[in-house]
C-alpha cells in the first residue's frame, strides 16, 4: 500500500537510499523536477496532449478510458524500469500535483513490490516550498565583487576550501556571465530548474551564517537569479577585490586563450556594437596573432564600463574595496574571512 507524504515531510526525511522519481512527461521535467530525481513518464508529450483534449472536449471519464489505453499496454515496462533506477526497490513518486499520474504508478509498483511513497501536492507543492523558502528565509549574503579577471569565482572557492559557506551561482547555471561566460560550459539549465538547484545548495546550510556569493547581473547567461535571492543580494554587504592589471590580464588569457579562435571572435561579435568596430577588429586581429593579452585588453575595456555602471545601481548595505598588489587568491580569501568572523 502507498504511503502518502508531505513535502515538509519529505524535505526533512530524504535520503540517498530512497530513488525518486518523477512521473511527468520529459517535457514537463525538463522544464524543472526535484534536484536528484529520475523521470519515469508515464505519458509521452504526445499522449499527455491527447488524453488532456479527451478531458476538454469530452469527458473525464473518455480521458481516463484514453489513458488506460496508453499505459496498459507499458506496465511491464514500467516494473522493469523502476526496478532498475531502484534495485532495492524503495521509492518516492510525485507529478503535477500529486493526483492520478503518481497514484496509478504507485498502485502499479506497490503490487510488484515496491516500497512506495508519494508526495502530496506533487511538484506544485515542491516549487511553492522552494520559493516560499527564497522569500521567507533571513539569508545573509555577503558579495564578492571585483572587476572582470579579478578572480572572483576563484576566491570564492578558496573561500570555500578555507571552511566558509558559498553560494556558486555561475556554477549553478554552467555559465561564467559575459559574452564568453558558456564557452567550456555545459548546456545551461532552465531557469525553474537553476531555482530547485539554489535551494538545495541553501537549504543544507547555517543559516545564521554568512553566506559568500559573487557579484552577478540578474540574468547569468540564461538563467534568472530567483527574486527572493536577488532582493537580498541587492542590500547586503559589498567586498570589491582589486588586483593588479597584468594579473586580471594574465587570469583572462588562462581562462580562455584555450578555445578555438573562431569561438573567442563569435563571443567578441555578441558585443561588437558596445564594444566599437574598430575595437572589435583590435580584438579579432589579436586573436588571429594569438595576441591573447591584447584581445583581453580590449574586453576589459568594455566591461570595467560595464562594472562601473553596475556598481552606481546597486544599493549594497555597505561596501569595502580590499586592493591587493597581487592574486594569490588564497591570502585574499583568508583576508576576506578576516573581516567577516
Amino acid at each position: 500500500m502507498e504511503k502518502r507524504i508531505t513535502i515538509e515531510h519529505f524535505l526533512a526525511t530524504k535520503d540517498d537510499e530512497t530513488i525518486v522519481i518523477d512521473v511527468r512527461t520529459p517535457a514537463e521535467f525538463a522544464q524543472g523536477h526535484i534536484v536528484g530525481a529520475l523521470n519515469l513518464p508515464l505519458f509521452t508529450d504526445e499522449e499527455r496532449v491527447i488524453v488532456g483534449t479527451a478531458y476538454k472536449k469530452q469527458s473525464p471519464e473518455k480521458a481516463l478510458l484514453v489513458g488506460l489505453d496508453f499505459v496498459g499496454k507499458k506496465m511491464s515496462m514500467y516494473i522493469k524500469r523502476a526496478k532498475k533506477m531502484s534495485p532495492n526497490k524503495l521509492v518516492t513518486l510525485y507529478c503535477w500535483r500529486g493526483g492520478k499520474r503518481s497514484g496509478s504508478l504507485a498502485w502499479l509498483l506497490d503490487l510488484a513490490g515496491f516500497e512506495v511513497q508519494v508526495i502530496e501536492g506533487g511538484y506544485k507543492k515542491y516549487r511553492n516550498a522552494v520559493l516560499a523558502f527564497f522569500e521567507n528565509q533571513p539569508l545573509d549574503f555577503v558579495v564578492i565583487g571585483g572587476k572582470t579577471g579579478s578572480g572572483k569565482t576563484k576566491i570564492l572557492h578558496q573561500l570555500q576550501h578555507q571552511g566558509a559557506q558559498i553560494l556558486d551561482l555561475e556554477g549553478l547555471a554552467n555559465h561564467k556571465g559575459s559574452s564568453f561566460g558558456a564557452l567550456g560550459e555545459l548546456p545551461q539549465p532552465s531557469s525553474e530548474y537553476y531555482e530547485a538547484c539554489i535551494f538545495e545548495v541553501l537549504r543544507y546550510m547555517n543559516l545564521s551564517k554568512f553566506i559568500f556569493i559573487e557579484n552577478e547581473s540578474r540574468m547569468v547567461g540564461t538563467c534568472a537569479v530567483p527574486l527572493g535571492i536577488w532582493d537580498k543580494y541587492r542590500s547586503a554587504k559589498l567586498i570589491s577585490i582589486e588586483i593588479p592589471h597584468h594579473d586580471r590580464l594574465e587570469n583572462l588569457v588562462v581562462d580562455y586563450a584555450q578555445y578555438a579562435p573562431e569561438t573567442l571572435v563569435a563571443a567578441f561579435r555578441r558585443i561588437e556594437k558596445k564594444l566599437g568596430g574598430l575595437n572589435f577588429q583590435k580584438a579579432v586581429k589579436a586573436i588571429e596573432k594569438k595576441q591573447f593579452d591584447v584581445a583581453a585588453d580590449v574586453a576589459l575595456g568594455f566591461y570595467d564600463k560595464t562594472y562601473t555602471f553596475g556598481l552606481e545601481n546597486n544599493k549594497f548595505s555597505q561596501t569595502t574595496k580590499l586592493v591587493f598588489n597581487h592574486a594569490d587568491f588564497s591570502r585574499i580569501a583568508a583576508e576576506i574571512l578576516n573581516l567577516n568572523h
